[in-house]
């Protein structure tokens, strides 16, 4: 599976940004029918982020879906007026038990097959923005198959600093935790790509990078952002560079070469290096490569 080193949001009811939106370079764009779309406005909206859907698909852009929740009463409307086979994804908002991800598997499934879409082939990426859903997130990951991607908010002022009543900085040590814990419970349940959404500060780039940088040691693959200017610095951050490919290939020869001589461990570099080293070496060089 490919990893969305980052994705963008544009709102569903925008037409022109969605036709503008695949020039930015996003591996993923979040078309939104919840939070950046007035109430009135709602409806009208689903036909506009269909017509999105089939023609970013034509230019091939991934494209998810971000659905109002279920205590809207508009959930079900929301993916009638989308489904489409062009349709990646399907993000439902304040998930926060295995249940929930579980009834809206259960409406995808019964859509797909009225609409003559292969049943699962829609994923549902579990996004986790309340202190429930945080602290259920390896259940609800490890319960529903279509979830095979998940998301951290923890940006300023939102859903999560509400719902945990973190005060966010740019140094981001208030999420700490809560950074570590989602890349640990995302690794156990077998997904392999946790992203998160820390920045949104618009203007601040050297910001957003240091951001990048420091979610990437934690174990991040991606970031979730908000304006199209910080896309090419989040896909810079997140893709191994020329460098650390031409390190790890040098470091896979080493221990090759050692293996031919019966050596199990070797210095490389200055470091010694054994076969759990390789294996990580082995991964980098994928990531690098499906990127």
């Amino acid at each position: 599976m490919k990893p969305y080193r980052s994705m963008l949001y544009v709102p569903g009811n925008r037409a022109s940004w969605m036709e503008k939106a695949a020039s930015y370079g996003a591996d993923c764009l979040i078309l939104d029918l919840e939070d950046s779309v007035p109430d009135q406005e709602k409806v009208a909206a689903r036909s506009i982020v269909k017509s999105g859907i089939v023609a970013l698909k034509a230019r091939g852009q991934a494209v998810n879906v971000r659905v109002n929740p279920f205590d809207t009463g508009l959930t079900l409307d929301d993916l009638e007026g989308i489904l489409c086979p062009e349709l990646n994804g399907v993000c439902l908002s304040k998930v926060e038990t295995p249940a929930d991800m579980m009834q809206l598997d259960a409406l995808l499934t019964h859509l797909e097959k009225r609409n003559g879409i292969t049943p699962g082939a829609i994923e549902t990426p579990l996004a986790c923005e309340t202190a429930k859903g945080m602290r259920n997130m390896y259940d609800i990951a490890s319960s529903c198959p279509r979830v095979k991607r998940v998301g951290l908010a923890a940006g300023p002022g939102g859903d999560a600093a509400r719902a945990i009543g973190y005060q966010w900085s740019k140094e981001g040590t208030e999420t700490l935790f809560l950074r570590s814990r989602t890349v640990l419970e995302c690794r156990a349940a077998g997904i392999q790509y946790p992203t998160v959404s820390s920045w949104w500060n618009i203007k601040d780039l050297e910001g957003l990078e240091k951001d990048a940088r420091w979610n990437r040691q934690i174990g991040f693959r991606g970031m979730t952002v908000m304006h199209p200017t910080h896309v090419p610095i989040v896909n810079r951050v997140f893709t191994p560079s020329q460098e650390e490919v031409a390190f790890y290939e040098g470091l896979i020869q080493a221990m090759d070469d050692a293996r031919k001589r019966g050596i199990a461990a070797v210095t490389y570099k200055g470091d010694m290096v054994d076969e759990a080293m390789v294996k990580t070496a082995h991964e980098i060089i994928a990531l690098a490569r499906s990127m």
